[in-house]
């Protein structure tokens, strides 16, 4: 009988680093010099294209984002010399930050934060002497992109009321609607169904439009996620269910990712759920940096059957870990039976 836990869960279940990590550093004195991190991915035309985060100081925090091709062994082909999208004040976007890529129906789509005080991590704002500024609450948009270096903003789509950092669009649509994945991390307490911020199900009547049919599908439950969770990368659809790799952060703070798989017809109906982390903070790169012990999943690609994971690694660069798609799903599903 398989057993759920030790070395066969580890090697059935655990991500593995690429050996070239960090696939991007920060570099220059100027937009990316401070750190880049959290990039998401989307492979076309036998390269992936990666997106990702870069800041330039400490003191606005501002992020831009930056772009980079690679090849499927993860060889670095071409990077932006310039950021390729860069807040812009008639959308009231002080900083772009985390992005998601999908595909849906030919088109490529990117989800992204706006953050309207941006704000250097608190251990960065204690080392310098930086002030606390009084902070916004951070939303979430949408842009298309026909091409890698046009982005065409299409508005804000997280409720008025909700403070997004985590939105992820399905890449087909469920019964004829588009759907996504959401984080509203002030959607807790006695008027809501969950304590801790939660993953959300909701539909999307349109690309932009407004989300309804709210429903929570997952909460903490474990040590390692009991402060909070939230979606990575976009679901990756599968014979056996969607794919949803994500993050969870506990009473320490320590960011570490988890996985789940969701009904094909229902996504807010959870089939499987890793009870111990699938990847967590053990490389220097991981443990050091401008937040410490984090790894935070925003990208994914499958090729083949193997399914590569992108990452931020503490705050400060961007990573890359892998592993097989058809025994991950496979192991997955036999855990939650175990």
């Amino acid at each position: 009988m398989l057993i759920a836990t030790g070395k066969i869960w580890e090697s059935a279940m655990k991500l593995r680093r690429y050996a070239g990590n960090p696939i991007l550093r920060c570099r220059g004195d100027e937009w990316e010099s401070v750190a880049v991190f959290n990039c998401a991915a989307i492979q076309k035309d036998d390269g992936i294209h990666v997106l990702y985060r870069a800041v330039g100081d400490y003191v606005h925090y501002a992020s831009r984002l930056g772009y980079a091709v690679f090849d499927r062994n993860l060889n670095l082909l071409e990077r932006s010399q310039e950021p390729i999208f860069s807040p812009d004040i008639g959308f009231w976007e002080m900083s772009t930050e985390d992005p998601r890529l999908v595909e849906i129906e030919g088109g490529v789509y990117m989800t992204y934060v706006i953050t309207p005080t941006p704000s250097a991590p608190g251990a960065v704002r204690r080392r310098l002497g930086i002030p606390k500024p009084q902070c916004a609450a951070p939303r979430t948009a949408i842009a298309r992109v026909p091409r890698f270096w046009e982005f065409e903003r299409l508005g804000i789509i997280t409720p008025y009321n909700a403070e997004e950092r985590n939105v992820v669009l399905f890449p087909k649509k469920i019964g004829e609607k588009y759907a996504v994945i959401h984080r509203p991390s002030n959607w807790i307490g006695p008027n809501f169904p969950v304590d801790r911020p939660s993953i959300w199900f909701a539909w999307l009547d349109s690309l932009p439009g407004m989300m309804h049919g709210h429903k929570v599908i997952m909460k903490p439950e474990q040590l390692w996620e009991a402060k909070k969770i939230g979606a990575g990368p976009p679901p990756i659809e599968t014979d056996m269910g969607w794919l949803l790799i994500y993050h969870g952060v506990n009473s320490d703070n320590i960011y570490r990712a988890g996985a789940a798989l969701l009904d094909l017809e229902e996504p807010w109906r959870v089939i499987a759920r890793t009870s111990e982390p699938i990847l967590e903070p053990e490389e220097d790169y991981e443990r050091e940096g401008d937040v410490p012990n984090v790894v935070f999943p925003e990208g994914a690609v499958v090729m083949d059957d193997k399914l590569v994971v992108f990452y931020g690694a503490a705050d400060k660069v961007c990573c890359a870990a892998s592993i097989s798609l058809s025994k991950f799903v496979y192991h997955l599903l036999r855990e939650e039976r175990i």
